[in-house]
C-alpha cells in the first residue's frame, strides 16, 4: 500500500465552530479512510501554514484522490494538499535508477547549427 501525507487548513467558519463547540475530527477522518480502504497512521494539529497534518496508507493514487474529494466536499477547509510519500527503500531504488540513467546537462560548446 502507498503512503500519503495530508496538509490542511480550516476556514474561519470552521475555526469558529471549533471555538464554540469543541470536537474531535480524528475519528471522522479515520472512519472515512476505512470506508475507502485506507488506514490512518497519524493525525496532528500544528502551528504554521497548515492546521492539520495527517499520514495514511491507501491502495493507490485513485483512492487518495477520492479521499481528497470527499474531505474537501463539505467546504470546511481553505487549503488542502496531498503528498505521496516514499520509504527509504523506495528512495534508494529511485536513486539507483537515476545513477544508471547517464543523463547530462547541455554543453556550453559552440553552436553548430549556425552557418
Amino acid at each position: 500500500m502507498a503512503r500519503y501525507m495530508i496538509q490542511a487548513s480550516y476556514t474561519a467558519e470552521a475555526a469558529a465552530a471549533f471555538a464554540s463547540k469543541p470536537q474531535d475530527r480524528v475519528e471522522g477522518l479515520r472512519a472515512l479512510l476505512e470506508r475507502m480502504g485506507a488506514q490512518l497512521d497519524s493525525f496532528d494539529y500544528c502551528l504554521g501554514d497548515y492546521d492539520v497534518v495527517a499520514t495514511y496508507t491507501a491502495p493507490d493514487d485513485t483512492t487518495a484522490v477520492a479521499i481528497a474529494l470527499a474531505v474537501l466536499a463539505p467546504g470546511h477547509l481553505k487549503d488542502y494538499k496531498t503528498m505521496k510519500l516514499l520509504s527509504p527503500d523506495e528512495f534508494m531504488e529511485a536513486s539507483r535508477k537515476a545513477s544508471d540513467a547517464g543523463y547530462q546537462a547541455p554543453s556550453r560548446g559552440e553552436d553548430r547549427t549556425a552557418s
